[in-house]
């Protein structure tokens, strides 16, 4: 199916069994249909990549689709570093907690929050941003990032490419701008590592939250949520019984990552290493 094949409202076998991935037996209903909307639902983070490189002009055609994501007021906040150096790449694994898969990547590239260049607008024109330290402008260039990042996974995807992304970047902001030279009011809000699968790292889809739980209807309403969660569990329970992770449910990855401190892995430090990047956030 083509760009120009409208979405189809015909139920197919593909159709459900991609749901049914998704969701297991909380199966929302079946609504239009296309190659693109199946893409979006068979994306898995994957850990476990071949050493092949991608080919030549990928990284090109990634950047474009991420450029063709929306920005708020055209202010395109955001830059990206592409890292193919197994030195770097040593080095950002061992900040990220040793995770192997940022060096086993051909390519990994840096999402930068990039405020340094409206920065440098405003020397060379002489004007002053007033609304440059503000916790909105903060936001919207993240947003921004968060963004283009997502554009680039799903261009990476639709050419037969996998992903993961890395928030373990901000374990230590400070030290991943020294690594890539990133200049004052600057820091990467995540990694990504994009590059081709090994049989071991595809691994399957994994199941989300029905949508009873994140969608509403005119107003919030959370009185089912709790009976929900608890079916949702029994979904992640399965899954993680298939795929040996600790944490069984869902229920317990969030009391594990919500709870104690230690979990953040220097994240809590957050609001100092922005200070000493260069960000002044009111």
């Amino acid at each position: 199916m083509d760009a120009l094949t409208p979405p189809t409202t015909e139920v197919s076998h593909d159709t459900k069994v991609a749901l049914a991935q998704r969701y297991g037996a909380a199966l929302p209903p079946v609504g239009p249909w296309n190659d693109t909307i199946a893409s979006l639902l068979s994306h898995r983070s994957v850990r476990s990549y071949k050493p092949d490189p991608v080919p030549a002009g990928t990284l090109e055609t990634l950047v474009a689709a991420a450029q063709s994501a929306a920005t708020s007021s055209n202010m395109q906040w955001w830059s990206a570093i592409a890292v193919t150096d197994p030195a770097k790449k040593k080095v950002l694994a061992e900040i990220a907690g040793s995770q192997k898969h940022i060096e086993e990547c051909p390519l990994f590239i840096a999402w930068v929050s990039d405020m340094a260049r409206n920065d440098r607008i405003s020397a060379e024109q002489k004007t002053e941003f007033e609304c440059m330290p503000y916790l909105e402008t903060f936001l919207v260039a993240c947003i921004d990032v968060a963004l283009a990042g997502q554009n680039a996974v799903v261009a990476a995807e639709s050419l037969g490419l996998s992903t993961v992304y890395i928030g373990a970047m901000r374990n230590d902001p400070v030290r991943v701008a020294e690594l890539l030279g990133l200049p004052k009011n600057s820091f990467v809000v995540f990694g990504l590592c994009v590059g081709y699968a090994t049989a071991k790292g595809e691994g399957e889809v994994k199941p989300r939250l029905p949508q009873s739980v994140v969608l509403h209807h005119e107003r919030y309403d959370a009185t089912r949520e709790t009976a929900l969660r608890q079916t949702y569990d029994e979904e992640m329970a399965a899954f993680s019984k298939r795929h040996e992770l600790q944490a069984a449910t869902w229920t317990q990855r969030v009391l594990n990552r919500l709870g104690p401190i230690k979990s953040m892995n220097g994240r809590e430090r957050m609001r100092a290493a922005l200070t000493k990047l260069g960000f002044e956030v009111r």
